[in-house]
């Protein structure tokens, strides 16, 4: 990446609104707001607002604030100005070709959090953080995020690598010696503190799981045969008439999905076609979404259905009671009940170790799993103490890497892909 360029981009989501943000990060950026605004822009201005009328070329582009940051005190690291605009389209658009047109050039994906990790703004785990926070769905998922944004996942990495590096040097150490010159009772306090440290990256990796969902948001599917409610389940648990209720039986023939907070879980809650014998084709192409829905799902919500593993519920308990979890759509009997179940078994899954690593997180999944292998085959080599430092020094190179301690291109170009320009 360039990092001697000046870049620039609307920071601002696009659309009608009040204010726009335009950023310009690096050397340039005090000469080009010096001529935009028609005054002496340096360091001297950094820290506070002024108000201009934005020219370029002699013509009049917006009337709005400038605010400058001089680095290394900025969120890049640079010398940063933003240029708070009118909103829309327009007169941010304005402002922005005119900073290009003086020098600047249009910021890549994440190129402003890029150039705030490589300037020692941000570590990794915070990076992930910002885009995380960005598109948080739930107050849960937000916390999340702002904690890991605070250095909380830092931290906590920096830990595990610590202690993994006590524990290999050691090793190392111990290598210089025979067996009979060791202390009493070394290779049991070895043993002791890699067990140690597979606990705590174990709790790493439950936690690692949750982050999961509560950035991706859980799918929790609705499933059963028709009529047995799950439209106005659905309905009722949404408070609002999402999806069209008859009594007439195969009403849904596709999949209907809303996004749903549930004890601070972001769940993408699905109602499905009803699971039986079809009688025409549309309907058996509903059916077998369903049929792949359920088999996908983090949760399925069995109503009058077998499922495995399933949360099961009987959704008409104010015509009678049945099996399972009893919920009423008309009375309201009951849901709070089911928001509480379905939290629940999130927090469950989330705590198992049922997800598959590499899905919980393309990077921190790997590493810690991989560190969490190699410290198991140091325990299984002890006490040959070379086969169990070849395996504590695998995990060191895990977790070193998992600590920002090193890192490579491919990871920073599919990170900050993630983000919006602007950001």
């Amino acid at each position: 990446m360039d990092e001697s360029s000046t870049i620039a981009a609307v920071a601002t989501a696009p659309g009608r609104g009040g204010v726009a943000v335009v950023r310009v990060s690096g050397p340039e950026a005090f000469d080009i707001a010096s001529t935009l605004t028609g005054r002496h822009v340096d360091a001297a201005c950094a820290g506070r607002f002024f108000h201009a009328v934005l020219r370029h070329g002699g013509k009049p582009l917006d009337d709005g604030l400038v605010l400058v940051f001089k680095a290394p005190a900025s969120y890049t690291g640079e010398d940063v100005v933003e240029f708070q605009t009118h909103g829309g389209v327009v007169a941010p658009h304005r402002v922005l070709s005119a900073c290009l047109a003086c020098g600047a050039r249009l910021a890549r994906r994440g190129e402003f959090t890029q150039r705030a990790f490589l300037n020692g703004r941000l570590d990794i785990s915070a990076a992930e953080a910002v885009i995380d926070l960005v598109d948080a769905k739930t107050d849960r998922a937000a916390d999340d995020a702002v904690a890991r944004l605070g250095g909380a996942a830092a931290r906590a990495d920096a830990d595990l690598y610590a202690a993994a590096l006590d524990i290999s040097s050691r090793l190392e150490h111990a290598l210089d010696f025979s067996e009979d010159e060791l202390p009493p009772g070394y290779v049991e306090d070895i043993s002791a503190d890699i067990g140690t440290l597979v606990e705590r990256i174990a709790s790493e990796l439950k936690r690692l799981r949750e982050g999961k969902i509560l950035r991706e948001g859980a799918l929790v599917v609705l499933a059963g045969p028709p009529n047995a409610g799950k439209s106005s389940l659905l309905n009722a648990l949404l408070g609002e008439k999402r999806a069209i209720v008859s009594a007439e039986a195969g009403t849904t023939r596709d999949s209907i999905e809303e996004w749903l907070d549930v004890g601070g879980w972001p769940v993408r809650l699905v109602d499905t076609a009803g699971i039986r014998r079809a009688a025409n084709a549309v309907e058996a192409e509903g059916v077998e979404r369903a049929e792949e829905l359920v088999a996908r799902a983090d949760l399925v919500v069995a109503l009058d259905l077998d499922v495995p593993g399933a949360l099961r519920v009987h959704s008409k308990c104010d015509l009678g009671r049945g099996e399972g979890l009893n919920v009423s759509a008309v009375t309201g009997e009951g849901l709070d009940a089911l928001r509480e179940a379905i939290a629940s078994r999130l927090a469950a899954r989330a705590a198992s170790g049922d997800e598959p690593q590499a899905e919980a997180s393309a990077r921190r999944g790997e590493l810690l799993g991989a560190a969490r292998e190699a410290l198991a085959r140091a325990a299984e080599g002890l006490p040959d103490l070379v086969l169990a430092a070849n395996g504590a020094r695998a995990a060191a190179e895990s977790l070193g890497r998992l600590a920002g301690k090193v890192y490579a291109d491919d990871l920073l170009d599919s990170l900050f892909s993630r983000f919006c320009i602007g950001k």
